[in-house]
């Protein structure tokens, strides 16, 4: 039975695109013994139906003497655990004839910027990226872009932190690129995971406005008063200055010798009192000291006097 085990998980490795883990290789041993019952009920093929009790450290065991057993024989390949299982690859010492297989294929850099803040999401990951600019002191959105984009570093969410900033993690292809199955294969894994790191400052987010000085405001500028109409002056003027010219033209009238070959109207004007009852009681009208009489008077008549010789 072991012999016979070991090639059916060889064949199940060898047969997966990307591997396959100690787990779905003992599904696939037992599946195959359920579908062959359902298939031919009792009359089901004893040389598949006789792993039904396969267990996962059965499956172990035949994966590390198949290990032993090319090692032994000097074969070109071994079985290599990687995140998404077990694969069949070739081994380091061959490597030089196997790259001139994939000539457009070029080892991929990176910068010591990227380096390092992959350095740091590898060991503190899932992280934040201030709390990696906190550490390294610069800004590091140009090399988490190039980690993105080499696929060795992805957006695993976002953080409870105010403005929810995102988080960033290692992917299977940074664990394949390293030859490990988990981070905690890392050199120093626990003892860097410790070393307490410097931490972003703090975001304070903006004050709220105060409800009670709002009201404030509202209330001052309803109580405000309203400012005062200006007062049109434009009405009264206008009857004062046709009520001049009535009382000029009926004082000229009553004048003797007045008109264009009479003696004239400054020697004989009669002097007019100004009577306070004819003032219109128009918003705006010019008080009496403003306006100009109608003639002109003779400063030595008195009222009631004749009027003086010429």
């Amino acid at each position: 039975m072991p012999r016979e085990l070991e090639n059916i998980v060889e064949s199940i490795i060898f047969a997966s695109p990307e591997g396959a883990s100690t787990k779905e290789i003992t599904r696939c041993v037992r599946g195959a013994v359920v579908t062959a019952r359902e298939a031919n009920g009792e009359n089901a093929d004893e040389a598949i139906t006789r792993f039904a009790d396969v267990v996962e450290p059965q499956v172990a065991a035949a994966i590390a003497h198949l290990n032993a057993i090319y090692e032994e024989t000097g074969r070109a390949f071994c079985l290599v655990e990687r995140p998404a299982g077990w694969r069949i690859m070739s081994r380091a010492e061959f490597s030089p004839w196997v790259r001139e297989l994939f000539p457009d294929k070029k080892p991929a850099r990176l910068t010591p910027s990227a380096l390092e803040t992959l350095a740091i999401i590898a060991y503190r990951q899932p992280i934040t990226k201030s709390s990696i600019e906190a550490v390294r002191g610069v800004s590091v959105d140009g090399p988490i872009q190039a980690l993105l984009d080499r696929n060795v570093v992805r957006i695993a969410g976002r953080a409870d932190l105010p403005g929810r900033p995102l988080l960033y993690e290692t992917t299977d292809v940074f664990l394949e690129h390293f030859g490990i199955k988990t981070v905690d294969e890392l050199p120093n894994s626990s003892e860097l995971r410790s070393v307490k790191l410097p931490e972003p400052e703090p975001v304070t987010p903006p004050a709220a406005p105060d409800p009670q000085a709002e009201l404030g405001l509202e209330g001052g500028s309803a109580e405000q008063p309203a400012a005062s109409k200006p007062r049109k002056k434009g009405k009264g003027k206008k009857a004062s200055t046709e009520r001049e010219a009535a009382t000029a033209e009926a004082a000229t009238e009553s004048v003797p010798g007045s008109g264009p070959t009479g003696s004239p109207p400054e020697a004989n004007a009669p002097d007019v009192e100004w009577s306070p009852s004819e003032e219109p009681e128009s918003e705006g009208e010019p008080t009496p000291e403003d306006q100009e009489p109608p003639f002109p008077h003779d400063p030595d008549s008195q009222p009631g006097a004749p009027p003086a010789e010429a």
